[in-house]
């Protein structure tokens, strides 16, 4: 296992190395900022990368703190899941009732791999491919959504 320093170190040279990797990719070049993350012009919506020991997410995250908001913004999303899951193949998973690891309830749309460790530095560059081509994809269907989840 690693150390508290040297986990943290390892995450810094992993996101580190993700940034490097996305500034090589045509279709991001000229955005001013790579990913939307936290800016989904919806309240309590946002994106997340989820890299772990046994796979790696794309996922977005309804965050409502009161059950019924958090809800009914997933519902409203739902309604446009074809547009949501358009060039995802297999679709994308729908968990309206995921509990984190600090035992905090949130909706979570996402796709995954599995099979990917990132601390295994031979995985980085699929999961780090993984993470742009599906970030990408859902973030421009989100925009197409955008306007009518508001």
């Amino acid at each position: 296992m690693y150390s508290k320093e040297e986990k943290k170190q390892l995450t810094e040279k992993f996101w580190a190395g993700f940034t490097l990797y996305c500034s090589r990719l045509p279709f991001l070049e000229g955005k001013e900022k790579k990913w939307m993350l936290r800016n989904t012009k919806v309240r309590d919506v946002h994106f997340k990368f989820d890299p772990g020991r046994d796979g790696v997410k794309v996922m977005l995250e309804i965050l409502h703190n009161n059950e019924d908001e958090r809800l009914e913004q997933y519902e409203r999303i739902e309604k446009y899941k074809v547009i949501l899951e358009e060039g995802f193949e297999e679709g994308l998973i729908w968990d309206f009732a995921h509990t984190r690891e600090e035992g905090k309830d949130v909706c979570r749309i996402y796709v995954e791999k599995t099979g990917l460790d990132w601390h295994r530095l031979g995985d980085w560059e699929e999961i780090y491919a993984f993470m742009a081509e599906n970030m990408s994809k859902l973030e421009e269907n989100y925009i197409e959504i955008w306007d009518l989840i508001r």
